[in-house]
């Protein structure tokens, strides 16, 4: 199979978190997926006096243009690159999609955050998922755009490097690491990083690593924004410590506490 990225690409996910793939999956895949999400949501495509909420939250979708989207020739090659073979799940299903509106009221869900892998004391409670230093239950953070997203469209905001960051607050919380909360309050503390913006036509797929910094913003366009935001889960756990070869999650993660030389 021909890897889709190159050495270079490799080397700036391990350095700013994040790789762009255009056209990872086709327009037309997008287009078919939008048209199923608009029949689970209140309002008229075609009549914008009808988007009174600045986002509708949907869950996860298993139908064949959503698993097709995940599944491309070209996305699995990636997966392999950065995650390692055999290390992770394929995506039998896409989501959450937190479609996003225009609108001049923040949501209030557009503040800095890591999503996070494993669950905590209640498996209910999202803002109790924790997240430990090998990235426990998580390979990859993606952002898949089913709409074509511009500067105005609402698209999600990316710190550059703040990985790095991240990886060194975690490495001293042992196996448990902190929670989704926990983290989220610390974020403030971390250095100053340049922040770039997730934008793209349909079809474009952002595979960032699992510590990246990003946030939500209001929607100041005038077309909705489409975007899945799923894992890619883990068959077999990271390691950032002891010897072998190591995969370019773990190397940055090893590159960030300062096992890089080792």
């Amino acid at each position: 199979m021909h890897n889709t990225l190159s050495q270079q690409q490799i080397q700036s996910f391990i350095t700013d978190g994040f790789v762009r793939i255009n056209n990872a999956f086709s327009a037309d895949l997008a287009n078919e997926a939008r048209n199923i999400l608009w029949k689970d949501i209140p309002a008229d495509p075609s009549d914008s006096t009808t988007w009174t909420r600045p986002v509708v939250w949907l869950g996860m979708y298993a139908q064949e243009p959503f698993v097709k989207a995940a599944n491309t020739s070209i996305l699995h090659s990636a997966f392999d690159q950065l995650v390692g073979k055999g290390k992770w799940v394929p995506c039998m299903s896409m989501g959450a999609f937190p479609v996003r509106f225009p609108s001049e009221t923040d949501n209030g869900d557009t503040g800095w955050h890591v999503d996070a892998g494993f669950p905590g004391s209640d498996p209910n409670d999202f803002f109790a998922y924790r997240i430990n230093v090998h990235s426990k239950g998580r390979g990859l953070l993606m952002l898949f755009l089913f709409s074509d997203v511009r500067e105005q469209d609402a698209p999600t905001r990316i710190l550059k490097g703040s990985h790095l960051d991240v990886a060194r607050l975690l490495e001293p919380e042992g196996e448990q690491g902190l929670s989704f909360m926990e983290l989220a309050m610390k974020l403030p503390e971390l250095p100053e990083r340049a922040e770039t913006l997730a934008t793209g036509e349909a079809g474009t797929v952002y595979l960032c690593h699992p510590f990246l910094v990003h946030a939500a913003q209001r929607h100041r366009g005038k077309v909705p924004k489409f975007m899945a935001q799923p894992p890619l889960l883990l068959r077999s756990g990271f390691h950032v410590t002891g010897k072998g070869s190591f995969s370019p999650v773990e190397q940055a993660i090893r590159n960030a506490i300062g096992l890089s030389g080792i």
